[in-house]
C-alpha cells in the first residue's frame, strides 16, 4: 500500500471497480435517454392564444360587427384546435398504456395508469409563516423554511449528557467468500434509486 493509509487504499480501489463498471456499461449498453412526458399544450397553442389576444384587441379598438364576428370565429377555431390536440394526447398515453400491457412491461403499464389518472396536478409554491398566514414570495419562502429549520436542528437548553467511553475489542471476522459475495448481490433490489456511486443494483448484478 505504500504510503497510503487503509481508507485511501480501500477508496482507490473502489475507485477503479467503479470506473471499470460505468465504463463497461457505456460501451456495452450505451446511454438511456429518459422520455420527458410532455403535455399537449405546445408552441402551436401559444399561437393560436395570440391570434385569439389579436382579435380581442381588433375589437376593443374598433367595435364593430366585422370585429365581432372575427373574434366569435377565432374563438371557435381555438377551442376546435384544443380539443383535438387534447384528444391526440389521451389517444397517445392510451396506445403506450397498451402496448406496455401487451408485452407486459409491468412497471412501465402502472406507471402510466398513475400518471394518466393523476391529470394535470398544479404546483403550489405557498407556505404558512408564524403566524399561519399564506406566504408566496419566493424570499419570504426562504426565509421562512430557514426560521423553521434553525428551530428543529437548534435545540437550545438541553443538558448534556455524560457517557462514559466504553472500549471493546473488535472481534476477528473472516474475509468474506465468493458465494457470499453472489449472495449479497443476488439479494440487491431492482429499480431503486441510485446511491453516491450513481450505479444502479441492475449493472453490478
Amino acid at each position: 500500500m505504500g504510503n497510503l493509509n487503509e481508507d485511501e487504499y480501500v477508496n482507490r480501489i473502489w475507485g477503479n471497480i467503479k470506473h471499470n463498471i460505468q465504463t463497461s456499461a457505456k460501451e456495452s449498453l450505451g446511454m438511456h435517454e429518459w422520455k420527458q412526458h410532455k403535455s399537449w399544450f405546445d408552441e402551436e397553442c401559444l399561437g393560436f392564444l395570440d391570434q385569439r389576444k389579436w382579435a380581442k384587441m381588433q375589437l376593443v379598438q374598433d367595435p364593430c360587427q366585422s370585429n365581432v364576428d372575427n373574434l366569435n370565429s377565432v374563438r371557435r377555431e381555438v377551442s376546435r384546435h384544443f380539443r383535438n390536440k387534447k384528444k391526440e394526447y389521451l389517444r397517445a398515453n392510451t396506445e403506450e398504456i397498451e402496448a406496455n400491457s401487451k408485452i407486459h412491461n409491468i412497471r412501465d403499464l402502472y406507471r402510466g395508469i398513475n400518471e394518466f389518472k393523476k391529470g394535470y396536478q398544479p404546483r403550489c409554491n405557498i407556505v404558512k409563516d408564524e403566524k399561519g398566514d399564506l406566504v408566496a414570495d419566493s424570499h419570504s419562502i426562504v426565509a421562512r423554511w430557514r426560521n423553521y429549520f434553525s428551530q428543529v436542528f437548534n435545540v437550545h437548553g438541553v443538558k448534556d449528557v455524560g457517557q462514559a467511553e466504553i472500549h471493546t475489542a473488535e472481534p476477528l471476522v473472516p474475509e468474506p467468500r465468493d458465494f457470499e459475495f453472489e449472495l449479497a448481490i443476488d439479494k440487491l433490489k431492482n429499480h431503486k434509486s441510485l446511491g453516491t456511486d450513481e450505479i444502479p443494483a441492475e449493472l453490478i448484478k
